[in-house]
This record gives structure tokens, C-alpha cells and sequence, in this order.
């Protein structure tokens, strides 16, 4: 896999589960790629076209996750960064509604909304586009070396984004029945690659949790989960996976 956006495809549309929210709320594989489609052509229709950088709130979610998977389908690198996005003039800022209201982005850049509907009727309400969006995949042309994430350091890549996974899931041994719970924020690239995009790849399931930055042990991960915090790829003791490692495998 050298695409994010090949996580979308139809043929990986399962019952299994893909994505369970810090709420406890189950997806499939098929919801999500499904709600993926929607999200990209959601994007399309607020203009978003290869190249054009997205913004979107970094706290991992649903439609967070959606977003970033949308985007990457149309070939829109993401900037886990909103304020950083009306900043920079990105065609598309997402944020949740309350944060939404304190943005007063330029002419150019569409404001999108969710956790509720906008006051502002020129705001997007994320959640009532995407339920009424057509559920199939819009036409893209993405290559591997285009960018899928934006970070205030580097850019990702596709194929570095992909290749990251990949070594996460060779050294953590992740497979379909695992569930890898990320505790970090979405602006954590390699945590991204490693706790979101890693465990879809394969078709096992992404446990979005709170994230936490100070550092602590946790001790109330389920049994044979993989847990994935500030940066590093732990599994079950007495192994242990430093991204610098991943970084390294991936070059």
C-alpha cells in the first residue's frame, strides 16, 4: 500500500470493526469507508482538489478520522492545525462548532463545522453534508510522493505515511484481530501511521482514546490490545517500539 486513500477501497468493506471513538461508538469497515466516500465528496464540493490543503481539529474522532481519509482520497494534504489552516488560506477548515465560531477565515477558505450545526450560515454543518452526500468514491489522481500530511516541521508523504505502517504492523505483528488503542493527537504523524492507518491496513480496529502527552504508563488497556502513546508503538511488555526504530525500518 502506497496510498492512504487506498483504505477506502470497496473490496475492504467488512462488518468487522474498524474504528471505536473515545464515546465507546463502533464502526465497520464498510461504515467507514463508506462515510470516507462521503467525506470526499464533501470536500469536492467545498473545492478541495489535488493539492489543496485541508485543515482539520486534531483530536482523533470520527469525523476527524473522516476528513483525513477523505482528503487523502482526493489527494488534499491535511494540516492537523485549524488556526494554522485559516493562517495559511487552506481551502477547507474543519473544527469543532464551538471552536469554528471564534475563526473568521479569508475569502477562498470554506469553514466546516461539526458537533453540531453552525450559527453562521456561510459556516459548513459538516455532520448534514455528509449524511446527504453520494456514498461513492469521486475520480483522483494521487501519487505516492504527493503529500498527505502537513505539519508545522515536514510533510508526510503517502508512501512515508504508508511505510511507517507497515513497519508498525511487521514489528507489533498486527493483524486483523488486533485493536491498537492511540492515545495521541492526530498532529502526531507517526502516531498517525502507526495507530490509525497501520491497524486499518491489515483490518483490524483503531481505538481512539483521550490523548494524553505526560508521559505515564496505562494500566487499564484491555488484555492483548496494542496501545500507542506519545509517539511510540508499545506492545505488550516486554517489547517496546521507539518511532525513531519505525522511522528507520520505513527508510
Amino acid at each position: 500500500m502506497e496510498l492512504v486513500g487506498d483504505l477506502l477501497a470497496r473490496d475492504r468493506r467488512t462488518r468487522d470493526t474498524a474504528l471505536v471513538t473515545a464515546d465507546g461508538r463502533e464502526r465497520s469497515h464498510h461504515d467507514l469507508i463508506t462515510n470516507g466516500y462521503k467525506a470526499a465528496n464533501v470536500l469536492r464540493y467545498l473545492g478541495v482538489r489535488a493539492g489543496a490543503s485541508v485543515a482539520v481539529d486534531p483530536t482523533p474522532g470520527f469525523h476527524t478520522t473522516l476528513a483525513f481519509l477523505g482528503a487523502a482520497a482526493v489527494g488534499a494534504p491535511v494540516r492537523f492545525d485549524p488556526k494554522a489552516g485559516i493562517e495559511a488560506g487552506d481551502r477547507v477548515v474543519l473544527a469543532p462548532v464551538a471552536a469554528a465560531a471564534e475563526f473568521d477565515p479569508a475569502p477562498g477558505t470554506n469553514l466546516a463545522a461539526f458537533d453540531g450545526p453552525p450559527e453562521r450560515p456561510e459556516t459548513t454543518h459538516w455532520e448534514q453534508e455528509l449524511w446527504s452526500e453520494n456514498p461513492g468514491m469521486p475520480p483522483s489522481d494521487v501519487d505516492p510522493d504527493d503529500a498527505a500530511i502537513v505539519g508545522p516541521a515536514r510533510e508526510f508523504s503517502h508512501r512515508e505515511l504508508c511505510s511507517l505502517a507497515a513497519a508498525a504492523v511487521e514489528t507489533a505483528e498486527m493483524d486483523a484481530e488486533t485493536r491498537v488503542v492511540l492515545r495521541r493527537p492526530f498532529s502526531d504523524s507517526p502516531a498517525v501511521a502507526a495507530g490509525l492507518v497501520a491497524p486499518l491496513s491489515v483490518g483490524g480496529t483503531a481505538v481512539l482514546a483521550a490523548p494524553t502527552g505526560d508521559g505515564e504508563e496505562l494500566d487499564d488497556e484491555p488484555r492483548g490490545d496494542v496501545a500507542v502513546a506519545l509517539g511510540d508503538v508499545k506492545v505488550p511488555e516486554p517489547r517496546r517500539i521507539d518511532p525513531a526504530s519505525i522511522a528507520s525500518a520505513a527508510e
